[in-house]
């Protein structure tokens, strides 16, 4: 059975009618009645203003959950920057950006934390953590253009996208990058090609034409690194989109 939560106030509101259209047609007048009408009116206002409120907070803070659970779907719950969902949902949408103009170029980095399984089983996993975010925010302070972006690819492999990016400023990126790492100093005693955490990159540019993805600029930096890794790591591997390594 359905239950009214405002039975007496309609209650009262139909006596209140037939009282106006008893003194309409000539009945006395009560004012004891026009004063318990009108402070139920104020009640029953008081009510509805709360339940607005209430009702308003509600909607604000589900609109607010909402913004916030889609901001955080982008980001690497680890290390703060970017994740693999973002990174290859925004390089499709530069990708789309940058073949409306002609001579547009796009250069993409591919890389990985060095003998990192040998840092986790030498330090802990505890400490692996804190490796990561470290490396996340140098590769991060080293992007200086608004819409250069790095991500977390997945483990210890993270990506930077450098939109309008020739193949000179790529090489740039990817050595500053190297330096600053090393410049972090970080202890890693099982790293092979260093006494700290090094990384090694594979660096891809080309430009941008209509019917590239970006799936085909990571597999080729992925290409990149690999070589990197092959010839004794900590450095990195310039090959263009299409072409030998150079």
């Amino acid at each position: 059975m359905e239950i009214d939560i405002y039975e007496e106030e309609q209650q009262i509101y139909d006596e209140a009618v037939i009282r106006i259209s008893e003194t309409k047609n000539g009945a006395f007048f009560n004012f004891d009645e026009y004063e318990i009408l009108t402070k139920e009116y104020g009640r029953i206002l008081k009510q509805l203003r709360r339940i607005t409120r209430i009702t308003d907070r509600t909607a604000r803070g589900l609109h607010e959950n909402n913004l916030d659970l889609t901001d955080k779907v982008h980001y690497d719950a680890l290390t703060g920057i970017y994740n693999r969902r973002f990174m290859e949902d925004n390089l499709n949408r530069i990708i789309k950006t940058l073949s409306r103009s002609s001579g547009s170029e796009l250069s993409v980095l591919m890389m990985d934390i060095d003998f990192f399984k040998k840092y986790n089983d030498t330090y802990g996993h505890s400490e692996g953590d804190i490796c990561l975010k470290a490396i996340a925010q140098t590769i991060t302070e080293s992007l200086l253009r608004p819409d250069d972006f790095a991500a977390r690819y997945g483990g210890e492999e993270f990506a930077v996208i450098l939109p309008n990016t020739d193949e000179n400023g790529a090489r740039v990126m990817a050595n500053k990058i190297l330096a600053n790492i090393q410049v972090r100093n970080i202890p890693h005693e099982k790293n092979e090609a260093a006494s700290c955490v090094t990384v090694s990159i594979g660096v891809t540019t080309s430009e941008v034409k209509r019917g590239q993805e970006g799936s085909h600029y990571i597999k080729r930096a992925d290409e990149a690194l690999y070589m990197s890794k092959q010839n004794g790591r900590n450095r990195y591997t310039f090959i263009k989109l299409k072409g030998e390594e150079l």
